[in-house]
């Protein structure tokens, strides 16, 4: 009779454990934005807006223009949250988008049409 193989757990997996959480580790410590603390979790999205373009406006470390940086660093918070980002956040987030985009005079983004 084939015997069958248990699956580890994975407390006993051979990754590093500082490669698990790596989108976190680049939200803390970005190398182009120096963020405000724990900016993502409040709930003001003009508030939130307002962080990021401050930061982007002062770092000279940055490669593209400041509302560049900005609004990427933002979506790949939104992106990397993920399914553990509550909807209530989630719309926190998108709200604060659309005001990053008013700080800097950017037309507000076009819907694509959904396929249904």
């Amino acid at each position: 009779m084939p015997t069958t193989r248990r699956k580890r757990s994975p407390q006993h997996s051979p990754r590093r454990p500082t490669k698990k959480r790596w989108s976190g580790y680049v939200t803390t410590h970005s190398n182009a934005l120096d963020l405000d603390r724990s900016v993502f979790t409040w709930t003001d999205p003009h508030r939130i807006a307002r962080s990021l373009k401050r930061s982007a406006d002062r770092s000279h470390r940055r490669k593209s223009d400041p509302y560049r940086s900005a609004m990427s660093m933002l979506t790949f918070y939104i992106n990397r949250a993920g399914k553990n980002l509550g909807s209530r956040q989630r719309g926190v987030l998108e709200r604060a988008k659309a005001e990053l985009r008013r700080l800097y005079k950017r037309p507000a983004s076009q819907k694509r049409p959904t396929a249904a």
